[in-house]
């Protein structure tokens, strides 16, 4: 058997989503910044539980002009993994903005919240971090911090795929 999961990618309009798939699908950095117009697709073939495991990760536009259409990518998913920056401070009503798009598009599905930061940044939101860390857990959703050239961006995926793979079965 074989599983084929769509994977939304979702967040914050830095170009950071583009370089977290970069960093997984190509094992690579690209510090240019390319916008998102619509959806990218990239694939990906991983093991999860001893089986081959196709990744279809869609690169939702994050531009606020894009949000009219931004649903129809949506159908179909199997999980998602939702982008953002703790070191802004509208990032929490954002990110529960685009988690609320998802669940009314594609109902309770497996998300993983990924607070995307320069390590410095990281450190010197601790209280931010624990309060996102507390309540995304709360939900029973997975909760990571890296940045585009961390080495975290595998166990991102490859965690979230894992999960929603434990959900079919």
């Amino acid at each position: 058997m074989e599983y084929k999961l769509k994977v939304l990618l979702c967040g914050t309009p830095d170009g950071e989503n583009s370089n977290l798939i970069n960093r997984f699908v190509q094992s690579k950095f690209d510090n240019s910044y390319k916008m998102t117009v619509g959806v990218d697709i990239f694939t990906k073939n991983v093991r999860i539980k001893d089986k081959s495991c196709t990744l279809n990760i869609w690169d939702v536009a994050s531009s606020q002009r894009f949000k009219f259409i931004r649903s129809t990518f949506y159908r179909g998913a199997s999980c998602a993994i939702l982008v953002f920056d703790l070191t802004k401070d509208t990032t929490w009503e954002e990110i529960q903005q685009w988690y609320h798009e998802i669940k009314t598009s594609v109902g309770d599905i497996p998300v993983a919240f990924v607070a995307n930061s320069g390590e410095n940044n990281l450190k010197n939101n601790t209280e931010k971090r624990n309060k996102f860390r507390r309540l995304v857990e709360s939900t029973g959703n997975l909760y990571f911090e890296t940045n585009s050239t961390g080495n975290k961006v595998d166990d991102i995926f490859s965690t979230l795929a894992e999960r929603t793979v434990g959900a079919f079965a």
